[in-house]
């Protein structure tokens, strides 16, 4: 039978369906995202932790905002990985389950914005494809690609500590998917700004 037939009928779960819900309205937020992965193969290769910040017009709301560690035990376990980042967080800890219900509750309808977006989207899709749902709606902006569109730039890709660099965003010592979704967030402001962005 072909896939899409399959999937006409298809029973999504219930925070999905809400979440497909929310796009009948215009988002009103940004969301930036950061992802730690154990690598970089959506297919073989899990999300690890996942930080978030909302952007409403020219804020970061610092208080709406999503953090945790995926509890990948059945990963870490099948590839002699050790989970001494998983033990050490002092973040929320989540099986992938529960952290992709929580991160679609908070996420909604809003814009996607990260730093190389669509690796970290693909990450999320495959997470949800094990629990029976569909892809990602959101719209997404990529902070290197607005910065290669205003510098008018076509053979190179600049990575975030690059970007922080060049806009003088100072580096933290602490390493962090929400550390990262922050500096994300300083930069899609600074670049939104130049690009008209609304």
């Amino acid at each position: 039978m072909l896939d899409w037939l399959k999937n006409i009928n298809k029973e999504y779960p219930d925070f999905w369906k809400n979440y497909l819900s929310k796009f009948e309205t215009k988002p009103n937020r940004f969301v930036v995202i950061s992802t730690e992965t154990s690598g970089l193969n959506p297919v073989k290769d899990v999300i690890l932790s996942m930080g978030s910040f909302a952007i409403v017009g020219d804020s970061i709301i610092i208080q709406d905002n999503f953090e945790a560690v995926f509890l990948q035990y059945k990963y870490l376990h099948d590839n002699g990985l050790s989970n001494e980042f998983i033990i050490e967080s002092k973040m929320k800890k989540l099986q992938e389950n529960e952290a992709l219900h929580a991160f679609i509750d908070y996420l909604g309808n809003a814009v996607l914005v990260g730093h190389h977006v669509n690796f970290d989207i693909e990450m999320i899709n495959a997470s949800l494809e094990r629990l029976d749902c569909g892809r990602l709606k959101n719209e997404a902006l990529d902070i290197d690609v607005m910065y290669r569109k205003l510098k008018d730039i076509n053979d190179k890709q600049f990575s975030l500590d690059e970007l922080c660099e060049i806009y003088k965003i100072p580096k933290s010592d602490r390493n962090s998917s929400a550390d990262d979704a922050y500096k994300i967030a300083l930069l899609f402001l600074k670049l939104k700004s130049r690009l008209g962005i609304n």
